[in-house]
């Protein structure tokens, strides 16, 4: 099975499965004499860990996050990468594989069962193998890491619609994002979730689920045209995301509805060396490279099909049969994305950073002389 790394220069190859011993990433590219600590990387890893709350898978896992190369204390605390490819372990310690007895040879409706099988002949069904939703935890591992690539940019997300309930806009506050078990950005949609969400969890259902990443204190200039587009390779990373259905950048799909006039960003001289953008339509992207204004995209997470209701399927010899799944499962799985969209986000920035210096070094400076 190939196709396990992505980016280019920041590079990110990831291994393991859902109850196999460990899971684990592989960051190489990462420029020496950064410093972190371990409790950051936990700190991100313990936003996406599962059983947090009963809208969450409840299986146990503590995510515990080990460092076994690529570094070196430093001699003030934490460590220092040295520039060689950095090794993050995470032991699985919670599997229950006997949940999954009865669908070793059956696809389960909207899963990659089959679709894993028809490619390589064997599956792994314990919880889904390597398109297990367990797989991202190394991802965000690998977030925190890119996150000190990226001196002066925050990169953040909010969980903004749930089925067909969507948050406020105008009550959005970040500062509520990390106040509930909903990533939620909307204090006033919280307990219209909360309702929801315990019928669907009640009847062993699930629903999808939209999240919305900003990233700000994106320099202007990072992506390049054509096939190297930095709204390419967020698009790409962010539908690489175990259930993600739908990307969109800025507007997304609304700019089919605007006129030049309503989409055109405006341009005015900033106070701060840079334009001002009137609007960010473009989601801080126009023509595959940064503007400098805020970073804007959104990604569609379907439910998940692990659910208690009956579903007509076919086994692994041709056979007819129904199939419901046991096991502990997110009723809403769009809700750990959040954190692992910021930490793809963080990780294709940190990419495109690299690059960017790689070609151009500094770049150049706005206004131009005359």
């Amino acid at each position: 099975m190939s196709f396990n790394t992505f980016g280019h220069l920041f590079r990110v190859t990831t291994f393991g499965e859902s109850h196999g011993p460990a899971i684990g990433c592989v960051v190489d590219g990462c420029p020496p004499n950064l410093r972190f600590t371990l409790e950051e990387v936990q700190a991100a890893l313990d936003r996406r860990r599962p059983g947090q709350s009963r809208f969450t898978t409840q299986r146990r896992e503590p995510d515990a996050v080990e460092v076994l190369s690529g570094t070196l204390p430093h001699p003030d605390g934490g460590l220092v990468t040295t520039g060689t490819p950095i090794a993050l372990l995470i032991q699985n310690v919670d599997q229950r594989s006997k949940d999954y007895a009865d669908i070793a040879g059956a696809y389960r409706p909207g899963h990659a069962d089959f679709t894993y099988d028809i490619k390589y002949g064997i599956r792994d069904h314990r919880g889904g193998g390597r398109s297990s939703a367990r797989e991202t935890a190394t991802r965000v591992a690998a977030g925190a890491i890119a996150a000190k690539v990226l001196p002066g940019v925050v990169v953040r997300g909010a969980l903004v619609q749930i089925g067909d309930i969507a948050i406020d806009r105008n009550r959005w506050d970040w500062a509520e994002v990390d106040n509930n078990p909903f990533f939620c950005p909307d204090p006033g949609t919280v307990p219209a979730w909360t309702d929801y969400l315990d019928a669907i969890r009640k009847k062993g259902s699930s629903i999808g689920a939209v999240v919305e990443l900003v990233a700000e204190g994106v320099p202007a200039g990072l992506g390049a045209p054509l096939y190297g587009k930095l709204d390419g390779d967020l698009a790409s990373a962010l539908m690489g995301i175990n259930a993600v259905k739908g990307v969109e950048i800025g507007e997304g799909f609304n700019a089919a509805r605007l006129t030049g006039e309503e989409n055109a960003d405006e341009m005015r001289r900033g106070n701060e060396g840079h334009p001002h953008f009137l609007a960010n339509h473009a989601g801080g992207i126009l023509g595959g490279i940064s503007t400098g204004a805020p970073i804007v995209a959104r990604f569609a997470v379907k439910p998940t099909s692990s659910i208690l209701t009956p579903r007509q399927t076919v086994d692994k010899f041709g056979e007819e049969t129904e199939l419901f799944t046991k096991g502990r499962h997110d009723p809403c799985v769009g809700i750990r994305a959040v954190p692992v969209g910021e930490a793809m986000m963080a990780c294709v920035l940190a990419d495109h950073l690299l690059r960017h210096r790689g070609q151009v070094g500094d770049g150049t400076h706005w206004p131009f002389p005359r």
